[in-house]
């Protein structure tokens, strides 16, 4: 599937295709993949950048650069004289069981300690290797889950059509909405700064929701991302905190809950990536949340769908490719011995700029229509879009990166200096740009500014 057929199909998810604006592809090369995973990328930023220049109303051109939109589905950060930490726990990864292939996904410390309530306490992967080879991969699955735990058994496409999940994920909508309430705002769109002023309340973690947020505030919102006092993302922060501001609450405190409230009667768009019923535990459902905040527009991320057996079950792209089919199918494509997931984390990626385009179509719905809305989105339809797609001619390897890849500027971020690529979209008259560099979690208050 080509990068327009997949932007194509995002729009009509969205509400229907833009007719009013001239769109153009840049950039040659692509991913080595089993699958179209370079114009999955190239799609996916499209559909949320004709949602901006729809909001703006300008008919203004888009372009999308393709091997940019590659080369950000990896990162767009490069450290000048220091090193990002380690993406992985060191027992996180692929082991084989007794009868196929497993992932365990150990990076929280929470997560590491369930697996090793199952597998007894690790060192390193040796260990680890050990422990996982005597047993089956369900049952080991299914083990480590039952202690909150994070893993996911190798199956193959034709397994995970056949799957109760997988057939619920096949029926799922790639954005759902929801019909919303009446709602009235102040804000309007600015066509040089389309997001500008507008207040976007962040309760997302790695990496689609982050990766939704920093493109929003791309282009002006002002993206307030909220953290409990002890987590942290050190090997991605400093690539997705661009342009945000990052504070931390403890909502199990009364004085952060009133911290807390305010903030999101005040904002005009929620994002948040917990588990289905973790903000009801709280307090903060959804009929709390309206109360809270009239008019507010909630966008919400889930691993494994919404309907299901598995509907709230943790999960994060690496596991999600390992359970659809799609680590199975790298394997086989290359001939290879172990899983072969795709060359990015394209699930995140993807789902994130899906995130933001139907965060911006509600933001332009309340202002044409009065209705706050919501819309849910799972990085397992995401990968159920990339499974049905068809594939695509061979377009040749990415050409090595080069300075031209890079802002002019050099960006001061927490961590020191560093070389950020250029963005991969651009669109007539609106600049994509991040005033504030990369920052820490919790570097700042928790107030709108």
């Amino acid at each position: 599937m080509s990068a327009e057929r997949f932007a194509a199909t995002i729009q009509d998810a969205l509400g229907g295709p833009s007719d009013r604006v001239a769109l153009a592809f840049a950039g040659t090369g692509a991913l080595p993949s089993a699958f179209p995973v370079t114009d999955l990328a190239a799609g996916s930023i499209t559909a949320a950048g004709l949602a901006v220049a729809d909001l703006v109303g300008t008919a203004p051109g888009v372009t999308v650069d393709r091997r940019l939109a590659s080369l950000w589905f990896r990162t767009s950060l490069r450290p000048i004289g220091w090193a990002l930490p380690a993406p992985w726990d060191p027992v996180a990864g692929d082991y084989r069981t007794r009868d196929g292939w497993i992932r365990l996904h150990t990076n929280a410390p929470h997560h590491r300690a369930a697996a090793e309530r199952v597998l007894g306490a690790q060192s390193d992967r040796d260990g680890m290797a050990l422990a996982v080879a005597g047993w089956d991969k369900a049952a080991l699955e299914a083990a480590i889950v039952a202690e909150d735990g994070c893993a996911a058994e190798m199956r193959s496409i034709a397994a995970w059509a056949a799957h109760p999940q997988g057939a619920a994920v096949a029926r799922e909508p790639l954005v759902g909405f929801d019909p919303g309430e009446p709602a009235s705002t102040a804000w309007r769109p600015r066509p040089d700064r389309p997001l500008a002023g507008l207040r976007v309340l962040d309760l997302t973690r790695v990496l689609a929701g982050p990766v939704a947020t920093r493109f929003l505030a791309g282009y002006g919102a002002q993206v307030l991302r909220v953290d409990p006092p002890d987590w942290n993302e050190p090997a991605i922060e400093p690539d997705v905190t661009l342009g945000k501001r990052c504070a931390r609450l403890d909502l199990r405190r009364d004085a952060d809950r009133a911290v807390f409230e305010a903030m999101l009667a005040g904002a005009d768009l929620l994002l948040h990536g917990y588990r289905p019923d973790a903000l009801d535990r709280l307090g903060y459902g959804a009929v709390a949340r309206r109360a809270l905040a009239p008019g507010l527009i909630d966008v919400r991320l889930d691993a494994y769908g919404w309907t299901g057996p598995w509907a709230g079950r943790r999960g994060f792209d690496s596991l999600v490719q390992m359970s659809c089919g799609i680590a199975e199918a790298g394997q086989a494509w290359r001939g290879a011995d172990r899983p072969v997931p795709l060359p990015v984390q394209a699930l995140d990626h993807a789902t994130g700029y899906l995130l933001a385009a139907a965060a911006i179509r509600l933001v332009a719905r309340r202002l044409q229509d009065g209705v706050a809305g919501g819309a849910r989105l799972s990085l397992a339809r995401t990968a159920q879009l990339l499974l049905d797609a068809e594939p695509t001619a061979s377009a040749g390897e990415l050409a090595p990166e080069s300075d031209g890849d890079f802002s002019a500027a050099v960006e001061a971020t927490a961590w020191g200096p560093a070389h950020r690529l250029r963005p991969p979209l651009a669109i007539d008259g609106a600049p994509m740009a991040w005033p504030l560099p990369a920052r820490r979690l919790g570097t700042d208050r928790p107030a709108w500014v």
